[in-house]
């Protein structure tokens, strides 16, 4: 089955535009559109896409504000934040409210139509030179109960794979480092997010950085200890 998606952005001419390319895509269909987040929940509430695409800025109800309240109307749709703005801290709000993926509205066509099909699969799509910042922001203590309690024992691959994860890594990026599939990847995910008590990969991201397994002044070296 086709990957459906719904498309907000304020701008007509763009909007149309991302639309055609995700249209051209086989695997890929706009199943509906809207140019205000206040229009976004109403859609989502009736269609239920798959992938949720979205502006941050438009009238009525910004994208930040529309992810906030999509979360309370369907856990399972994904967003992915489409934007020009490259700002850290923008980017850090958008994961913060629920956004599994922000992307820049310069990316060329292929690289949109990926992270749509990321998203999609249940991977974070974040940009490469943001991502351990923002994870380590996350990472910080908060006032609500820390993961933790109770979480059963990892393998050693499985440590493998969160410590990738913890870079922000996406599952063909760490498969092509621990030289697996991607579909064994996608198994030690799963097992990883039921053994920490995760609902997503940037919790489990959070986890690993917290927990010391990321090195952040060298996030891709994955050769260090257990």
């Amino acid at each position: 089955m086709s990957i459906q998606v719904t498309v907000v952005d304020d701008h007509h001419l763009f909007r149309k535009g991302v639309i055609g390319i995700i249209n051209a895509a086989s695997d890929i269909e706009v199943v509906g559109e809207a140019d205000n987040g206040r229009d976004a929940i109403a859609l989502v509430q009736k269609l239920h896409p798959d992938v949720l695409i979205m502006d941050l800025a438009m009238p009525v109800m910004g994208g930040m504000e529309a992810t906030k309240r999509i979360r309370d109307v369907d856990q399972k749709v994904k967003i992915l934040i489409l934007t020009v703005n490259e700002d850290e801290r923008s980017l850090f709000e958008a994961v913060k409210s629920g956004a599994q993926g922000y992307v820049i509205k310069t990316v060329d066509p292929e690289e949109l139509l990926h992270a749509i099909r990321s998203v999609a699969a249940g991977e974070a799509v974040v940009p490469s030179n943001l991502a351990l910042r923002i994870l380590s922001e996350m990472s910080k203590p908060k006032s609500t109960t820390p993961i933790g309690d109770g979480v059963e024992p990892l393998t050693a691959r499985e440590i493998e794979v969160l410590r990738e994860l913890g870079t922000g890594a996406s599952n063909r990026d760490i498969a092509k480092r621990l030289f697996i599939s991607e579909n064994t990847v996608r198994n030690h995910v799963r097992n990883i997010l039921d053994k920490l008590h995760v609902s997503n990969r940037v919790e489990a991201a959070t986890y690993a950085v917290r927990e010391g397994l990321v090195d952040e002044n060298n996030p891709n070296d994955s050769d260090s200890s257990n």
